[in-house]
């Protein structure tokens, strides 16, 4: 294997080699720097007369008598029962002071694509026991499903809350979680290990986690290792996978800096005109297939800068994904959590979930009726504020004392408070109970009977 010395030029975390042998994209690169320290990296691109690098630990000390070996292989993550449990960083070291894992086999971390035709359809419901997504935004077992967030808001609260609770019920096999942090601070990082041990999830979870002083480039791996994680998981072992993804803002973050870096022509925002398509070959990495016992579902977290849920990242995420679940700064400001606006999320795969044998049989029209009835009150809020609440009807104002009670009371939960779906369909009763049954509209006679009052 030849060492090149034929480096011509360092832009942040690349190095530009040139008249090397035929490499391949995405092949890995060993860089021996003349102090003896060795870095490693991965092709960028390759042409004719140059090959892009981006180190992994960053260019310092690098210079042009660096040599530069190119190995023939990709970037693999070593997997093998022994990944559960254990707390590896954004390149799938292990930091949890344990041993390395001893593999079943390497696999390669790009992944590929689930075939359309050999995908089968979501239609199991995952517990997560937080009454805003079961009751009305219900996460279906393959379904990738985003929450929209933004800066100062708890998502990873709920992320942790949903990792110690979710389950899919009355089903064979375990239950796995895949949890992926990027960019986030030692502090939260240290949280987030806390967190994991104390509540005992540890034990049934991969972490992978790449803090914010990390190389952007270990960033643009670090989810593409936990979905190789939860592949081998899912097909090869047959278990329920959820994966969570907190902050994929700062992943389209990183890839705009290595965008800068290439000198590319950037697309909106200064983001890379390919972000869709690496974005897609993320998330459709989630799924059921045909024939196989596991599953993989996604819960990316993202951040909208500047609250704006038009920018490009929340964007081409909405148009990937099967819906999303939004955190209200309104809420939040309340004091309430989890500060889950029903009105701006949407489950498009809910009605697969839910119903008699999977839930309950009236789960789609209690979820209807509060909807309804949610939006209403909320709307006449903004009435009140400019004729006062004297002004409005009886009904009216039954509306806006239902809007106030379900935010107090459905969706404000505690942060260890693990609701299972009866009693967050007991609630939603409970609140409908409270308003006179003749404008239960959403609401079957036969269901009104059996639950109007009884809970």
């Amino acid at each position: 294997m030849k060492e090149y010395k034929t480096i011509s030029r360092i832009a942040g975390p690349l190095i530009f080699v040139e008249k090397t042998e035929p490499v391949g994209y995405a092949e890995l690169v060993r860089i021996a720097l003349p102090n003896g320290e060795v870095k490693s990296g991965q092709v960028l691109d390759t042409s004719d007369d140059i090959v892009v690098v981006q180190v992994f630990e960053g260019t310092s000390a690098i210079d042009l008598n660096t040599g530069v070996k190119f190995l023939g292989e990709n970037i693999k993550l070593p997997v093998s029962d022994d990944l559960l449990g254990r707390i590896l960083n954004g390149a799938g070291k292990p930091i949890d002071g344990g041993p390395e894992i001893i593999p079943e086999e390497k696999v390669d971390i790009t992944g590929a694509a689930i075939n359309p035709y050999a995908r089968a359809n979501p239609s199991d419901f995952i517990q997560t026991g937080i009454s805003t997504i079961d009751g009305t935004n219900t996460l279906v077992r393959g379904q990738k499903l985003p929450i929209f967030s933004a800066s100062g808001l708890p998502h990873n609260e709920i992320a942790m809350q949903i990792a110690r609770q979710a389950k899919v019920r009355g089903s064979e096999g375990g239950f796995a979680i895949v949890f992926a942090a990027m960019g986030i601070t030692s502090e939260e990082s240290q949280k987030f290990i806390a967190e994991f041990e104390e509540t005992g999830a540890l034990k049934r979870a991969v972490v992978f986690l790449n803090l914010a002083d990390d190389p952007a480039v270990e960033r643009l791996i670090t989810p593409r290792m936990a979905l190789t994680a939860a592949e081998y998981l899912a097909f090869r072992k047959e278990m329920h996978v959820l994966v969570i993804l907190t902050d994929m803002t700062n992943y389209a973050e990183s890839l705009r800096e290595i965008g800068a870096a290439r000198s590319e022509i950037p697309g909106r925002r200064g983001y890379p005109g390919y972000m869709y398509t690496d974005l897609a070959m993320l998330y459709e990495r989630a799924g059921m297939i045909k024939g196989k016992k596991g599953s993989i579902t996604q819960l990316p977290i993202l951040t909208m800068p500047g609250d704006d849920i038009t920018h490009p990242i929340p964007d081409l995420t909405g148009y990937i994904t099967e819906g999303q679940i939004t955190l209200s700064r309104e809420l939040h400001s309340k004091g309430v959590f989890p500060p889950i606006n029903i009105l701006d999320s949407l489950s498009r795969l809910m009605n697969l979930g839910i119903g008699k044998g999977k839930t309950r049989d009236d789960h789609k029209q209690v979820s209807d009726q509060i909807f309804a009835f949610y939006a209403e009150g909320r709307d006449l809020r903004g009435l009140v504020a400019i004729v006062g609440e004297e002004s409005l009807s009886e009904r009216d104002k039954r509306l806006l004392k239902f809007a106030a009670d379900f935010e107090a009371k459905f969706v404000r939960q505690g942060r260890n408070e693990d609701r299972d779906i009866e009693q967050t369909l007991g609630i939603g009763w409970k609140l409908l109970s409270e308003l006179p049954e003749s404008e239960l509209t959403r609401i079957s006679p036969e269901l009104r009977k059996q639950h109007y009052g009884k809970h």
